[in-house]
């Protein structure tokens, strides 16, 4: 068979759970289709929370606030993302005090990277600094030191985050979201035609490419 080769954007925020298991899902899904399909991969920025302090707020509080849960709800919620998260080979460390965290630096990050082709191993590495280790992953210094984990110039970064760069680009790449009609994430555009929304199981993002591929052939 032909390898049919698909483009994939994923609109994500770092501080989303479910984007985690998401993606993880979808390469579990890749990896058991290769090499007939395969996918170009472009992450595109979402912020859930995006009028969230500099200090961060408590990520239950939160929850409570937005959703109304309650404590035994959102413990509940906790166990399962973090059963789905060992499922696919992520560790999702919750504590009573973690946080979540203002992301429109995290993004402007991730453009510079992608400029770079090296935005997927950088995304990978900020949901581990904040899911598995609880560190903002906003924090010029937690993305400096995270860039060069994933083979970046960090000082580069440095000089970045320390100036109005990709600030506008960023503002720009949120706003094409939202005129898209995405409300929330994590969703994932194949070959700018279809959209699969939420942190499918392996199984699902397996037979939706099946066929896509199958349609793009």
């Amino acid at each position: 068979m032909k390898e049919t080769r698909l483009s994939i954007d994923i609109v994500s925020d770092t501080v989303c759970p479910w984007c985690v298991i998401g993606y993880r899902n979808l390469q579990q899904a890749l990896r058991e289709l290769a090499p007939e399909i395969s996918a170009d991969i472009r992450w595109r920025p979402f912020q859930l929370n995006p009028d969230i302090p500099p200090e961060g707020e408590s990520l239950f509080e939160h929850i409570r606030k937005k959703y109304g849960s309650s404590e035994a709800e959102s413990r509940a919620m906790r166990e399962r993302i973090t059963a789905l998260g060992a499922e696919s080979g992520f560790e999702f460390r919750f504590t009573d005090d973690f946080k979540t965290w203002n992301t429109f630096d995290t993004h402007r990050a991730l453009l510079w990277a992608a400029d770079q082709g090296r935005e997927t191993a950088l995304q990978e590495a900020l949901f581990t600094a904040y899911f598995t280790q609880g560190e903002n992953p906003g924090d010029p210094e937690v993305l400096v030191r995270e860039a060069a984990s994933a083979g970046l110039a960090a000082d580069d970064l440095r000089e970045v985050l320390s100036s109005d760069r990709y600030r506008a680009e960023t503002v720009k790449a949120l706003q094409e979201v939202q005129q898209l009609g995405i409300t929330g994430v994590p969703n994932f555009i194949i070959n700018q035609r279809y959209s699969i929304s939420g942190g499918q199981p392996v199984a699902a993002f397996r037979d939706i490419l099946t066929r896509l591929a199958n349609e793009a052939a």
